[in-house]
């Protein structure tokens, strides 16, 4: 028989917990013993980050997509989504605007658009452009996140002044993996991530729940990103989006993922870990970080035409996905967003540490 309290105690003195005890823990649903997780959860980011939170500002400057992901909404086959793609000086004015807000960061984020990615070098030059004229624009750091390129572009899009590369792989079950990511390999999306890591990338993975995985497939997940070293690892909830084939699919509550965020911060206590926008809005903030997530995602301004990816509009017009929108909940929540010379510092200390040579597992 599993006892919380015992669990607790040994994710306080970081020891490591065993597969059963995470499953344990992931698979919890009464009310005072999720407390007693999220309590330990919210300890352990106090003891990495104090009362300390990152905000990351979202442009997602283009919707066309290559790919035909079953769960996406911009999936190439999905005729009834809008489409666009920002120019350079849109994509720049936006980031400015973000910076501006109070943002620690500029999240560059695309489809993967064949504008880019299937014009050979020409394609990749306009995005390598785009990276480095935010990049000089915004003097923050940049993450992006264009899908699966080659490794020599990797490295430009790092020249050019990229410090993350965000690549989600959903899940780590190879099988659940195909039925999602349709005729997309697997171990290539995996292999980017590792080279990203080579060559002093940070790089953040990604989980979606609700898609007809398990406990055991997030326990495995865990695991997979701790081989990876990943110095961000999301979860989010599955929407159901229509003009997908996973439209029918009944979404679930948030309870796995909110299970998850904690878990995955008593497992890795300093690593960053988001609360998402994009899945419940500003409505579903204060959850996620009482829950241990120290990195608010998805901020769009609400007049530059963007779109979020999970939840293409909610909360963006009305103005709740921006950095005024958050700070009431940050507040309420004991936390404050911190300052970009924190960011900074703690970005150049994990790379430091990464150019030592992290052990990454291929």
């Amino acid at each position: 028989m599993m006892n919380v309290n015992k669990i607790m105690d040994k994710a306080l003195c970081r020891i490591s917990l065993t597969d059963k005890e995470v499953l344990y823990l992931l698979q919890l649903t009464d009310p005072l013993q999720r407390e007693k997780l999220f309590l330990t959860a919210r300890m352990l980011r106090q003891s990495c980050f104090a009362n300390q939170v990152f905000l990351y500002g979202f442009v997602y400057f283009s919707t066309y997509c290559r790919n035909d992901c079953t769960f996406c909404y911009y999936r190439r086959s999905n005729t009834g989504c809008a489409r666009y793609r920002k120019t350079p000086r849109e994509i720049i004015d936006i980031a400015c605007a973000l910076a501006e807000s109070g943002v620690n960061l500029i999240d560059l984020t695309m489809g993967e658009d064949p504008h880019y990615l299937s014009q050979h070098q020409a394609g990749y030059d306009k995005l390598i452009e785009v990276v480095a004229l935010v990049k000089q624009a915004t003097k923050l750091p940049v993450m992006i996140s264009p899908g699966v390129v080659p490794r020599n572009v990797l490295q430009e899009l790092k020249n050019a002044g990229a410090s993350w590369y965000a690549c989600y792989q959903e899940t780590h079950n190879r099988q659940l993996y195909e039925t999602l990511r349709v005729q997309q390999s697997y171990d290539e999306r995996w292999a980017i991530k590792v080279y990203a890591k080579t060559i002093g990338m940070l790089v953040e993975e990604g989980l979606l729940v609700g898609v007809g995985d398990c406990g055991e497939d997030a326990v495995h997940s865990l695991r997979e990103m701790n081989k990876l070293g990943a110095e961000q690892i999301r979860t989010m909830s599955f929407v159901p989006q229509k003009g997908t084939p996973l439209y029918s699919r009944t979404a679930t509550n948030n309870m796995d993922e909110i299970n998850l965020i904690a878990v995955m911060r008593l497992l890795f206590p300093d690593k960053l870990i988001p609360a998402s926008l994009d899945v419940e809005g500003v409505q579903g903030l204060k959850e996620r970080l009482n829950a241990g997530a120290n990195v608010v995602t998805s901020i769009i301004p609400p007049e530059a035409g963007l779109v979020g990816v999970s939840q293409s509009t909610l909360d963006i017009s009305e103005g709740n996905r921006t950095v005024k929108g958050v700070l009431p909940i940050l507040r309420d929540c004991g936390l404050t967003p911190a300052a970009t010379a924190e960011y900074v510092s703690w970005l150049e200390r994990k790379q430091g540490q990464a150019a030592k040579g992290e052990a990454v597992c291929e």
